[in-house]
């Protein structure tokens, strides 16, 4: 064959009388071995049985050239642990180079996982020398010579008894020739590889009449051939199993559970078998010669006999599964440009007539006086009233969800909106406020390492569906038609104080998703204002202020920093019954007079605070312990107070940019203490209401207790008393607890400008939805996607039970959560999660697909149920598993009745003739159909111990190997021959 380019013509050499370059390029191969130090004898102990599998083979390599012509050098070898100093007496002056020992060592033979040298020849170590180029190729016969000979000569020069191959030929042929040499002796390494395979050599007397050829022993009685013989059987036909796992029936998905995807979870397992081979191998590993006939006519090499039996898988291409496509068709979401109007039709949801207004202008419209143009209506008739906006503007039937799919959805999302079908509207109030407390384990944890959501939240539920209409119902159009939804019915919750369901109560929990810190803001909006409204409709006289539980708040006082101590008597509901004050106590023009603390400074001096003491308390929720003012001497109440406002990540760094950007002028500094100081502004408001003529001492004493020092000391009367004062950080000039205790006027906390104005930050979170890209919310909602499929993988794996699988999923929560963890991942790395988990998937699958063929689950015997379990575990891990007992083992008589099986399958009788007349080799052999179909692959390794050239020649290894696939035909000879008596 000619190579595919011309032929340079580096390898014309005429001259051999000057440095040429052969000589330069045998000085760089010597050059190479002796960097290497791979000089000298070599030393090393006997080869454990299963070493080459288990041990661990390096490789380093480097590049020399002929001429221009680049050829890579490569050490291959075993790493091995020194040999010790008993090995160095044993090394006689004529002792074997160690590669030739290891020509005869029968502990590696047919290792599953090797370079195709140590395969062939069963070496430790070896060198090679190929083409650089992938695509070049040495073929015509002077060159290889050529090559071969300065091998030779370079092996000669250094000492090295390391074998040194050449590459020749195409690539693809693996073709080497090589040599190895020792003190007086030499090895050498050849090759022949056919396509059509010569008939005498289809058999070992064939093979046996070769390397007796070969060898060419002047010995007359020969000695003896020891044989080594595998054959190898390929199952592809798992007749009686068909895959199990159907897709899921997704017109069924609206009643439930279906085809193995249960509503709002994840689906999980593969679409087609991962497993797409079976192959056996039966081996005979020492055979002398004589003891077995395998000839033209007949063979006693019967699978069901061979001593040794071995199995490996070959596994599916990338198999096709479920959870994987969700999360690779998810992810490709991320990449989409258009916005939830481009993809629906611009103006869905317009109302008839009015113009399209461009969404910058939606803040301003939402606060003018004029009622916000949205309908109240529930669900079921807003959602049909949008339906018939969609339709009008794409035609009847072009919206993405049908109406089943998508009432389902909002069903599952939203269980509380079942009640008020028959309950009307109290019920699906209460329902959400009861949220069920978190379970506590690991699993659900997750969240907050993946910076997702709570796996029972509804931001999580929510990932989940919009993944689901993403792959089943219409792509990116349904996830912006259930998108659409979704707003719709936040803002349907806002306008009727109904709360969200499925979200933590509390401030937005800053560990979980930025989509879902924005639900529960909205959540605590409709809580306040839900609070408000419900305390102007209640009756206006006060309730008892003690009723709102908060009764221990006095005692406790452990917490450790004022956040916690000033959280003491926080009930909103306590005080939010005589509510409807709040804003009348304000005139519009006071509004505009800047921040909320001079608001409140400015409502409060219209109480006419000039004998302070005559004021009457107001604002109190119980009495603090025992503790007394300081001057009147009165009982010291705790007031009722505001809530501090909730905050999203996103608003915290915003105030945080503001408060830095004030820059370290005093002007700045002190606006910074104003913004910092505003809720303690309040409290302190509330505190004076409460407690007529107390003083900074008294509020410490509520708020910072830790701000207070009591010590004992003895006054003049010698009597002992407690003596208090505050604190050194108190006592520094105007700081800003002075300065703020000055500024506070007595007014409670229901007459004081809110910390928190509930209504704009609704309007707030609702805009951010609305204009959220299919995109952006895919962005969001990946690590809650990520977060389920890991709680997916191991549930799944929890039944199988697979120590591997336990450790890729660690690994993939630790790496999940440093890429989750900052804002805006890079693709690539969540692309490497998404692989991660379609791996483990694939791995569960095919330990899945293995247990049915095995039949795990039917085995009645539970001894021998955990053994097949086992040898299915290793099959998943090891790249061959030896079958104990063979044939005759449990795994052993269940891969025999899989192949009889696949042998069984009724072929149609002509044919069946015709290939018994002309059949292969084997069927005539066998003469009846056998159990096993004809081997995919015969190995024999041929070794002896034969004096070469001569009688008198020192006797040395010889060994031939030979496989025979359908494709090809190789042999692989090692012959050594003595260089000192010939």
């Amino acid at each position: 064959a000619l190579s595919p380019q011309p032929e340079s013509e580096v390898f014309e050499i005429t001259d051999f009388t000057t440095a040429s370059e052969w000589e330069r390029f045998i000085s760089k191969i010597e050059e190479v071995l002796n960097d290497w130090k791979l000089i000298g004898i070599s030393s090393g102990k006997p080869l454990e049985k299963g070493i080459y599998t288990t041990g661990t083979w390096e490789e380093k390599s480097d590049e020399i050239s002929f001429a221009d012509f680049r050829f890579s050098v490569t050490h291959h070898y075993l790493v091995q642990e020194p040999s010790d100093k008993d090995g160095k007496e044993e090394l006689a002056e004529d002792a074997l180079p160690l590669p030739m020992q290891d020509l005869l060592c029968m502990n590696n033979d047919f290792p599953p996982r090797a370079h195709c040298l140590v395969r062939w020849y069963g070496l430790r170590e070896f060198v090679v020398i190929a083409p650089a180029a992938n695509n070049e190729a040495v073929v015509s016969e002077s060159k290889c010579n050529l090559l071969l000979s300065s091998v030779s000569i370079a092996l000669g020069n250094t000492g090295c008894q390391v074998p040194l191959f050449v590459q020749i030929h195409q690539k693809w042929r693996r073709m080497y020739v090589g040599e190895c040499q020792g003190p007086g002796v030499r090895t050498d390494f050849e090759m022949v590889h056919l396509r059509k395979v010569p008939s005498q050599y289809t058999h070992l007397s064939g093979l046996l009449d070769i390397f007796k050829t070969k060898i060419g022993c002047p010995l007359t009685p020969l000695p003896p051939v020891s044989m080594a013989i595998r054959l190898t059987y390929v199952l592809q036909d798992w007749q009686q199993y068909f895959w199990p796992q159907q897709p899921p029936d997704i017109d069924a998905l609206v009643g439930g559970e279906v085809g193995g995807l249960e509503f709002g979870k994840l689906p999980f397992g593969a679409c087609e078998d991962p497993i797409s081979e079976l192959h056996l191998a039966t081996t005979w590993p020492h055979l002398a010669e004589g003891i077995i006939v395998d000839n033209d006519v007949y063979s006693d090499l019967d699978p069901m006999q061979a001593p040794q039996w071995s199995v490996r898988v070959r596994k599916a291409d990338n198999p096709q599964c479920l959870l994987g496509d969700f999360l690779t068709e998810f992810f490709k979401l991320c990449r989409r440009k258009e916005s939830t109007d481009e993809i629906l039709g611009r103006s869905a949801f317009e109302e008839e007539g009015k113009e399209v207004a461009d969404i910058t202008h939606a803040l301003s419209k939402l606060t003018e006086p004029a009622p916000v143009p949205i309908h109240k209506l529930s669900v079921t008739n807003m959602v049909h009233s949008a339906k018939k906006k969609i339709r009008k503007h794409r035609g009847v039937d072009e919206s993405p969800l049908n109406n089943d799919v998508l009432n389902t959805i909002l069903l599952f999302l939203f269980p509380d909106a079942a009640d008020k079908l028959t309950d009307g509207f109290e019920s699906r109030a209460n329902t959400s406020a009861g949220n069920n407390p978190p379970p506590e384990n690991e699993d659900y944890n997750l969240f907050s390492q993946f910076k997702s959501a709570p796996s029972d939240s509804l931001t999580y539920k929510l990932a989940l569906c919009l993944c689901m209409i993403n792959f089943y119902h219409g792509g990116v159009k349904g996830v912006a038609h259930l998108w659409q939804e979704f707003v719709l019915e936040m803002r349907y919750r806002w306008e009727n104080n109904y709360l969200i369901p499925g979200l933590a109560n509390g401030s937005p929990d800053l560990r979980c998703c930025l989509l879902h810190q924005k639900l529960q803001m909205l959540n605590c909006c409709i809580e306040r204002k839900k609070a408000r409204d419900e305390g102007k409709k209640g009756s206006m006289s006060d309730r008892s202020p003690g009723a709102s539980g908060d009764g221990a708040k006095g005692g406790d006082h452990s917490g450790d920093n004022l956040d916690k101590e000033k959280e003491f008597g926080k009930s909103w509901e306590s005080w939010s019954d005589s509510e409807e004050e709040f804003f009348e106590c304000l005139s519009d023009t006071e509004d505009l007079k800047g921040n909320g603390q001079e608001n409140g400074k400015k409502g409060g001096a219209k109480e006419g605070n000039k004998e302070p003491v005559n004021l009457k308390p107001e604002g109190r929720l119980h009495p603090h312990g025992k503790l007394m003012l300081l001057h009147p001497g009165e009982p010291l109440y705790v007031p009722i107070t505001q809530e501090p406002a909730p905050m999203t990540e996103d608003l915290l760094e915003e105030q945080s940019e503001v408060l830095a950007k004030l820059g370290t002028s005093a002007e700045g500094a002190h606006l910074r203490a104003r913004m910092q100081s505003a809720c303690l502004l309040s409290d302190m408001e509330s505190f004076k209401a409460a407690n007529p003529g107390c003083c900074l001492e008294d509020f410490v004493r509520w708020y910072s207790p830790r701000d207070y020092i009591e010590e004992e000391v003895v006054d003049e009367k010698g009597n002992r008393v407690i003596k208090g004062e505050l604190s050194a950080r108190m006592k520094i000039p105007s700081n800003m607890w002075v300065e703020a205790w000055e500024t506070a006027k007595p007014v409670p906390a229901r007459r004081q400008k809110r910390l928190f104005d509930d209504t704009r930050e609704a309007e707030k979170v609702l805009h951010y939805l609305a204009v959220q890209k299919p995109a952006d919310l895919a962005r969001h909602l990946l690590p809650c996607i990520i977060h389920a499929a890991v709680l997916k993988v191991k549930d799944e794996e929890a039944v199988e039970d697979i120590s591997s699988v336990k450790k890729i999923i660690k690994q993939i929560i630790s790496h999940s959560s440093k890429v989750l963890r900052f804002p805006n991942p890079e693709d690539k790395k969540l692309e490497e999660i998404i692989a991660q988990i379609m791996s483990v998937e694939a791995i569960i699958a095919r330990a899945r697909s293995l247990k049915a063929k095995f039949g795990v689950e039917k085995c009645e015997n539970e001894e021998e149920k955990e053994d097949l379990q086992r040898f299915v575990n290793c099959l998943l891990e090891q790249p061959e598993v030896s079958v104990v007992g063979a044939g005759r083992g449990p795994a052993g008589s269940i891969i025999h009745k899989l192949f009889v099986n696949a042998q069984r399958v009724p072929a149609v009788p002509p044919l069946e003739e015709e290939l018994r007349r002309s059949g292969s080799l084997e069927e005539r052999r066998q003469g009846v159909q056998s159990d096993f179909p004809p081997p995919t692959g015969r190995e024999v390794i041929l070794r002896s111990t034969v004096p070469r050239p001569a009688p008198y020649s020192k006797a040395l290894p010889q060994r031939m190997y030979s496989v025979l696939t359908r494709e090809d035909f190789r042999l692989a000879g090692a012959f050594s021959a003595d260089t000192t008596f010939f």
